[in-house]
């Protein structure tokens, strides 16, 4: 329906909740959080349709390719691929490893061969794609929510925020460059922690580039929406100061907005922000 519960995991969380709640507010529902019967119809859930099975294609196992460890050895790269096939395939139905070991037990997913299969969550296709009439980034809480002509919320995206408090945006921004399997450019100025790089290198696109399959840049210098190389750690590690997203979210994202998206910042509670206005 266009509301993340974040990486499936198989568990009920937080961000679970905070997207029912979401989703419920947006359909006129009683606001719970939880998956009652009213928020079950409104959402067309079938418990018997939610696994599916995968057979592993030729195709899978051609997106695989080394990820060195240095950045000097990944600005060689032509590509930064995906280093592992169980991490493929975890990314390619927006779970975690650890669940595709649930629902697989005794098979290695990292070892499948074409033809052998698996099974899956049945991720959706995208939903419909709304156009974002604005955004606004929600900093205590994590995350992104997409709005419609009328404020209405279309789209709710979790993320990742600078871990240093101090480059926490506030205000307005707007969207100034939308840019899919971007290449990256590594100033060693902004990573005082990589002490053997003197020099900008360009780091090859792929779905392990530092800022993933997409980067939406905004018009606070250094300031973006991205992707990630770790889809497993969004809203649990922080970034440099950028918004980081899943993959999938990213590129979701990328496809409602338009250059001159307005983007605005706050730090209140959802309750809070939605009294004010």
């Amino acid at each position: 329906a266009g509301f993340s519960g974040g990486i499936l995991d198989g568990k009920v969380g937080p961000k679970g909740k905070l997207a029912t709640r979401e989703f419920q507010r947006a359909k006129g529902l009683p606001v719970s959080g939880a998956l009652d019967d009213a928020t079950s119809a409104a959402l067309g859930i079938d418990p018997d349709k939610a696994l599916a099975t995968y057979a592993v294609q030729a195709a899978d196992l051609e997106q695989l390719g080394p990820v060195p460890k240095t950045w000097p050895e990944k600005a060689k790269l032509a590509r930064l691929a995906y280093p592992t096939l169980d991490e493929l395939l975890a990314e390619k139905f927006h779970c975690t490893r650890a669940l595709l070991g649930q629902l697989n037990p005794g098979k290695d997913a990292a070892a499948l061969k074409p033809g052998e299969s698996l099974t899956v969550p049945a991720v959706a296709e995208a939903p419909p794609i709304t156009p974002a009439e604005a955004l606004r980034v929600n900093l205590s809480e994590k995350v992104i929510r997409a709005l419609g002509k009328n404020g209405e919320v279309v789209a709710l995206f979790h993320c990742s925020i600078a871990a240093d408090k101090e480059k926490l945006p506030s205000g307005q921004a707007t969207v100034i460059v939308i840019s899919e399997n971007p290449a990256y450019t590594f100033d060693p100025k902004m990573w005082p922690d990589v002490k053997d790089v003197t020099q900008k290198l360009t780091i090859p696109p792929g779905p392990r580039n530092p800022v993933g399959l997409c980067w939406i840049g905004l018009s606070l210098s250094g300031y973006g929406m991205h992707g990630t190389p770790t889809p497993e750690m969004i809203g649990k590690t922080g970034s440099h100061g950028c918004f980081r997203l899943t993959n999938w979210d990213a590129v979701r994202l990328a496809k409602m907005v338009r250059i001159g998206t307005p983007v605005a910042f706050t730090a209140a509670p959802s309750g809070k922000a939605a009294a004010k206005r």
